[in-house]
């Protein structure tokens, strides 16, 4: 769909338009005490950006480019290597660090880093873990919408690893999430009408799945499913016809449809039955096996996974792949290209220190591309 073509803004009208994208609960008279003007020539200014369709809505609602709204779960990730054999009952030596993560986070990062406009919305403590989030996060995507709740921590994600580096145990606080309510998400109607699209994560309660999958139902939004472990797999709206894409791995896909994948004909007919619940597109990827792509108008693919020979750190692989379909997908690309996309982004995540890679950027992704064909 064409953007419209608005009326350039005089300087006032951009002084205004910017103070109310910083904050759109500004009052009108607050913005005249900042600019030195009266409250009823403010208010002339506002109804002319709003006539012009500037604003939209009430708390002046933007009209800026659609953008991708990333909903669900923005944590701070903690390592804690143990130094010597691990021993229970008793202080263990350790070696630290911390890094931001979180499914929807990690892909509104991956998406922003390729250029796309993207607002992460999420429930969040007001704590020293959120001020981390917020400022390793801030330049790749718009943090207005993130809620914090009084009185709750910033989710995250603590593993404890032996001297191999083999996972011991994992500590997940992931309840402010629970906060991520259909009531919460209702005072973001319009922003989530004009999205180009929206994803979820399923650290989002299922109630407030079903209402997204309804909501861009009616408003004919484009909705995006991101699965974040098997025993989160019941967390998946009961009704899921009109979801626009659902990507998913082997483990999440045998869970949620009762069934083994073994071979490449249950792998396809796995993605059949993800296909006949009214789902349009769908991925499961199945590791060093690579993916399988389809949908009903071009068919199922199988694209082998990339061989990478050096893995510094699997974290992040999987959310780079989500990211790389969706904006591929976003830019018109056929299936197997899609799937090549996160295949190639996935694999150069594998071989960085980071949970999104540092170099990506539109252009470099296209040079990835190249060299896989």
């Amino acid at each position: 769909m064409a953007e419209k073509d608005f009326e350039k803004l005089t300087e006032k009208e951009q002084l205004i338009f910017d103070l109310i994208r910083k904050n759109p609960y500004i009052s009108q008279q607050e913005i005249a005490e900042i600019l030195g003007l009266s409250r009823p020539s403010i208010a002339n200014i506002i109804s002319g950006l709003t006539r012009k369709g500037h604003i939209v809505g009430r708390a002046y609602v933007l009209n800026e480019s659609q953008q991708i709204i990333c909903i669900g779960g923005a944590n701070v990730d903690r390592k804690l290597h143990v130094k010597a054999k691990a021993q229970l009952g008793t202080s263990n030596p350790i070696q630290s660090s911390q890094s931001v993560g979180g499914v929807a986070r990690n892909i509104a990062e991956n998406l922003g880093r390729l250029g796309a406009k993207v607002t992460l919305l999420t429930t969040s403590g007001s704590d020293s873990d959120w001020s981390f989030i917020a400022e390793s996060s801030s330049l790749y995507m718009n943090l207005d919408q993130v809620t914090q709740i009084p009185g709750m921590s910033t989710g995250s994600y603590t593993a404890v690893l032996d001297t191999n580096g083999e996972l011991i145990i994992a500590l997940a606080d992931m309840e402010v999430y629970e906060e991520i309510t259909p009531d919460l998400l209702r005072k973001q109607d319009i922003l989530l009408s004009r999205a180009k699209c929206i994803m979820a994560d399923l650290n989002c309660p299922k109630e407030t799945l079903q209402y997204l999958c309804n909501f861009a139902k009616i408003h004919e939004r484009p909705i995006v499913l991101i699965p974040v472990s098997s025993p989160k797999m019941s967390r998946l709206p009961a009704d899921l016809d009109g979801v626009t894409w659902l990507i998913t791995n082997r483990d999440e896909s045998e869970t949620y449809l009762n069934c083994e994948i073994k071979t490449k004909d249950e792998w396809r007919q796995a993605l059949e039955k993800w296909l006949s619940l009214g789902i349009a597109n769908v991925v499961i990827t199945n590791g060093k096996k690579g993916a399988m792509i389809g949908n009903k108008e071009e068919g199922i693919f199988h694209i082998p996974s990339i061989e990478t020979k050096e893995i510094v750190d699997v974290t992040g692989a999987g959310d780079a792949f989500s990211s790389a379909v969706i904006y591929s997908w976003l830019e018109g690309h056929k299936l197997t290209d899609i799937a090549k996309a996160g295949t190639v982004n996935a694999s150069k995540t594998l071989q960085s220190a980071y949970t999104v890679r540092q170099d990506l950027s539109p252009t470099q992704l296209q040079k990835d591309m190249e060299e896989l064909s």
